[in-house]
């Protein structure tokens, strides 16, 4: 066996989330049919993040151990076949070492959130947009968003775990938990970027890079951010609302279709 790595695309609203569950269609359930049923042995696989259902990637990254004959070159084209169009293998390669972990290994993960800022919706970006009908202050969402640049907690924009279960802070937009005692899991992230831009066509996009994330972190910045662009909270506010690590502090939930897993780095990509 050798540790295989795969760059996966995936439509959200197609899926139960991506973390295999045997009650419901997920992305990783699909994606460990195909690998077993390509290479006649059982597979697991591991992903960089675990998105919520209606999330989607573009770059989500896996890693599994498949068996060392398997040829890396059709195997792409095999799994698109079986599990297109809904997921696409958009490369797999042999890691460059075996202990390779998609989740653990990974350096950051960047997220894009993609409003729709129009009068009137659009049915062909429904499924990938959130449609905001009000006009949107693009420059004092940049300025709240400048707030979250470094590292702090975030327990008021993540949604607490339970304690039961520690590896539950891990985002649908994550990395995995980092535990800073038995009993809580820590909410402290480090966010290297976050940027709005507007692009054609009324869509308003949110770039976020940071190295982990905890459950619902993206859409609640997301959702608090358009209450600030939207004139219902202050740029200023943002700090405070960090400072108070209290959920009930930030804005609404942002909803998962316009989120999506847009890139992973490792140290050796």
């Amino acid at each position: 066996m050798r540790r295989a790595r795969l760059v996966v695309a995936y439509d959200g609203g197609a899926f139960h989330g991506f973390a295999k569950n045997r009650d419901v269609v997920t992305v990783a359930g699909t994606l460990e049919d195909a690998l077993s049923l390509v290479s006649r042995v059982p597979v697991e696989i591991v992903g960089a993040g675990r998105t919520d259902a209606g999330v989607h990637a573009w770059g989500q990254v896996v890693s599994a151990d498949l068996p060392a004959a398997t040829d890396m070159g059709s195997l792409a084209r095999r799994l698109n076949k079986l599990c297109g169009p809904a997921i696409a293998v958009r490369s797999a390669d042999w890691a460059a070492h075996d202990t390779f972990h998609a989740r653990f290994d990974a350096l950051w993960r960047h997220y894009r959130y993609t409003i729709l800022n129009t009068e009137a919706p659009n049915p062909f970006l429904a499924r990938t947009t959130w449609h905001v009908q009000q006009p949107l202050d693009l420059h004092l969402m940049q300025l709240a968003s400048d707030a979250f640049i470094g590292e702090h907690d975030f327990t008021s924009f993540c949604r607490r775990p339970k304690v039961d279960h520690p590896d539950r802070s891990a985002d649908p937009a994550s990395d995995g938990s980092e535990a800073c005692d038995e009993h809580r899991p820590s909410m402290v992230r480090r966010v290297l970027l976050a940027d709005w831009s507007q692009l054609d066509g009324g869509l308003v996009r949110l770039d976020i890079r940071a190295t982990a994330f905890c459950h619902q972190m993206v859409r609640s910045i997301t959702g608090t951010m358009v209450d600030v662009g939207l004139g219902r909270r202050r740029a200023g506010e943002m700090m405070g609302i960090l400072r108070a690590k209290d959920r009930n502090q930030a804005g609404q939930v942002a909803p998962p279709e316009g989120l999506c897993l847009w890139e992973v780095a490792y140290p050796d990509s």
